[in-house]
């Protein structure tokens, strides 16, 4: 029987892959590493809790999981505001969580992702990471960060042989998420989750969510004139009222 880790499963898009490995027979159990526990509406026999700080300094937890042969990282944050209204301790939390931690972790499973055995990976990336985000500026770093890394293992990946790599699973805004204070609904989170999955067993390595609808048009924009589509980002960031200017 198979085992997963779903670091940053007990909210959003991680809660609802977590749900879906924990439906999948052939997985024993879902380890799930978060800052809080999942919620008990959303609680699975499968599911097995470990209360874990991303900005910790011992990151021992992670050698511990020597049966997973799945590993998913969803866990981020980030902030809609003018990079004035940023104060430093959310900069340095930003990448201690989004990209340090992420790097870290992989690290601590790199010997079996780059082994001939099976091993499926999956890491939570952004559109922001492609793209100038103007009023994400800090989360869009910390995503572009992570970018670069995966594309770069991944070709080491490749050169040494093994046939697994690491999906780099870039949406732009998701519904039915906590991440803009809202709240977990796994009806809305699930298909995407579905997809998500898809693309990891197919050890694929980049999704990006509504390519044709929406981004492949986007993407062009940005290189043809970039400082152009960050102004068109601006504005439309603005115009949707979640930008809060207090600190």
């Amino acid at each position: 029987m198979r085992h997963a880790l779903v670091v940053g499963g007990a909210n959003g898009i991680g809660l609802a892959i977590a749900t879906l490995l924990a439906e999948d027979e052939r997985f024993e159990i879902v380890n799930i590493v978060d800052r809080q526990a999942v919620a008990e509406e959303f609680s699975n026999p499968k599911f097995k809790c470990h209360i874990f700080d991303l900005r910790a300094e011992d990151y021992s937890l992670f050698d511990t999981f020597t049966n997973v042969d799945t590993l998913i990282i969803t866990a981020g944050f980030g902030r809609l505001a003018h990079f004035a209204d940023i104060d430093e301790q959310h900069i340095v939390d930003s990448f201690a969580v989004n990209s340090t931690a992420v790097i870290r972790i992989i690290r601590h499973f790199y010997e079996r992702l780059s082994s001939t055995e099976e091993f499926y990976c999956g890491v939570m990336g952004s559109i922001a990471g492609f793209i100038s985000s103007p009023l994400f500026a800090v989360y869009g770093a910390t995503k572009a960060a992570l970018k670069i890394f995966i594309e770069s293992v991944n070709v080491e990946l490749e050169m040494c042989g093994t046939t697994n790599r690491i999906l780099n699973i870039s949406p732009g805004s998701i519904k039915g998420t906590a991440f803009y204070n809202g709240a977990n609904d796994l009806a809305i989170t699930r298909q995407l989750g579905t997809e998500i999955l898809s693309h990891l067993w197919a050890k694929d390595d980049l999704f990006i969510p509504q390519y044709d609808e929406i981004f492949k048009e986007v993407l062009e924009r940005y290189h043809n004139d970039f400082r152009a589509e960050g102004r068109h980002s601006y504005n439309y960031k603005m115009q949707s009222g979640r930008i809060k200017t207090e600190k």
